[in-house]
């Protein structure tokens, strides 16, 4: 998976990187706000998709003496970086560039070489989509699109699969801008252009960086991992009771769990030691993400006073 969202990553590089170049040559050459906008886009998507390289590669490095966990939250944090980065750069600098359109006004120039080059965007932009789309089907398996999106625990590949979404909304945008303001000889269109393409944007923004505080802030890991962690306890021959589990999501691939567990009360300590062992080794050849499982010995009745505390 690690290998698929690296060439999701890349994929929008290369194709946003080609684009932003060809669209400020587009907007140099024809006065058009709204695709002066979408070249600012693919800046900022460009730069994006370099932040995501590099928080992967530092979400990677082993853990050490002061991160014992790992550093599975330099994706999150990078992330969420991004995110700002597509409100700052992105939405706020394409609507005040809509407003000083509006404001003054230019006609477009030759707006054929526009058309051409937002055709050229939108063939690349489809195409990043497609790679994005199919890794993110694949991970999400029979959830549904918005659901998978706020359980997933790997930004990486909702993240390039939003900016895509936007910039093919962004690019129907211009087009629409564009061609109105030359055929009703109404330039200010094209600056109205540009403020929806910021509003996309701000959108697109706000979604984000809401999924990724939560993932940088910690969340539980996904049920599926949890309720086979409780089974693969409760099925140890020396276990009475799994009565719950705590976990963490340190990164797209790195859980932090705490289970509290009942062993059966013949069990002296070397017993307790070795059926701890067992459900440890089980519990990592099933799930290898599990970077580090702490086990309690509790009753199950101390577990859910002290979960009822919790929860009051």
């Amino acid at each position: 998976m690690a290998d698929s969202n690296k060439l999701v990553v890349y994929a929008a590089l290369l194709g946003n990187l080609a684009i932003a170049l060809v669209k400020f040559i587009a907007a140099y050459l024809t006065n058009s706000s709204a695709m002066l906008s979408e070249a600012i886009h693919s800046v900022v998507d460009t730069l994006n998709e370099i932040l995501l390289l590099y928080g992967l590669k530092k979400s990677n490095k082993p853990a050490n003496f002061n991160h014992p966990f790992g550093y599975g939250r330099e994706l999150y944090f990078w992330a969420f970086i991004v995110s700002l980065m597509v409100f700052a750069l992105g939405a706020l600098v394409s609507m005040y560039n809509g407003i000083m359109h509006i404001l003054h006004p230019e006609p477009i120039l030759n707006p054929t070489i526009n058309y051409v080059v937002l055709g050229f965007a939108f063939v690349s932009e489809g195409i990043s989509w497609c790679v994005a789309l199919k890794v993110f089907r694949k991970a999400k398996g029979q959830q549904g699109y918005f659901e998978a999106f706020r359980r997933s625990k790997d930004p990486t590949t909702f993240t390039v699969l939003f900016e895509d979404s936007a910039a093919l909304i962004g690019l129907l945008i211009a087009f629409l801008g564009i061609y109105l303001a030359h055929r009703l000889n109404m330039p200010a269109l094209d600056g109205v252009a540009s403020i929806l393409i910021g509003l996309v944007l701000a959108v697109s923004a706000f979604l984000l960086a809401r999924e990724t505080k939560g993932l940088l802030l910690g969340e539980t890991a996904d049920l599926h991992v949890r309720q086979n962690i409780l089974k693969i306890a409760q099925d140890d021959e020396d276990v009475l009771s799994a009565n719950g589990l705590l976990t963490e999501q340190m990164g797209a691939k790195q859980v932090l769990a705490s289970l509290s567990v009942e062993f059966e009360d013949h069990l002296t300590t070397d017993e307790i030691e070795a059926c701890v062992n067992r459900i440890e080794a089980k519990i990592k050849q099933n799930h290898p993400e599990i970077v580090a499982l702490f086990v309690k010995p509790q009753s199950k009745k101390v577990w859910l006073e002290r979960m009822q505390g919790r929860l009051e």
